[in-house]
């Protein structure tokens, strides 16, 4: 299990800027925290070093990139060994279909978030790719209908 990472107050308002803008510049964030630029500078490279601040990226909005459905899939395997889940941990990867992926427990072994094009691009992805992957029993989907909530930050 990693180690949790100690943060002061100055760290903690540095997170929340670099949430709400990755793309800004250090001399704004230094001025938004209340702190000079080379100390801000330093603070940041410490949590990226420290893996608090894993990857810096654009949000795009997948309807305007013609990905119009957006799906869950409960996957149940037919056995749970750990082979096993590795191997259908591994499968994701290759599933340019599947955006994220979760191991769970309860009636379902693993969670997927889906991103298509359209029902037929989904449809075909379950019935030809996740159904027929050697270590999958059952498959349930869950159509969205609509997306109600997009926070997608951490509450630091």
């Amino acid at each position: 299990m990693a180690m949790r990472v100690e943060l002061d107050a100055i760290d903690l308002k540095i997170l929340r800027e670099l949430q709400l803008d990755g793309r800004i510049t250090n001399v704004a964030l230094a001025e938004r925290v209340g702190i000079s630029a080379p100390p801000c500078l330093r603070r940041v490279r410490k949590l990226e070093e420290a893996g608090v601040v894993e990857s810096y990226h654009a949000v795009l909005n997948a309807s305007k990139l013609g990905y119009d459905l957006v799906a869950f899939c409960m996957v149940g395997l037919k056995h749970q060994s750990e082979a096993n889940l590795k191997d259908f941990a591994a499968a994701t990867d290759n599933w340019s279909i599947v955006r994220q992926a979760w191991m769970v427990n309860g009636d379902s072994d693993f969670l997927l978030h889906c991103v298509a094009e359209n029902l037929t691009k989904f449809q075909d992805f379950v019935i030809e790719v996740l159904t027929a992957n050697e270590h999958v029993d059952t498959v349930r989907t869950m159509l969205t209908i609509r997306q109600v909530k997009k926070v997608g930050l951490l509450e630091v």
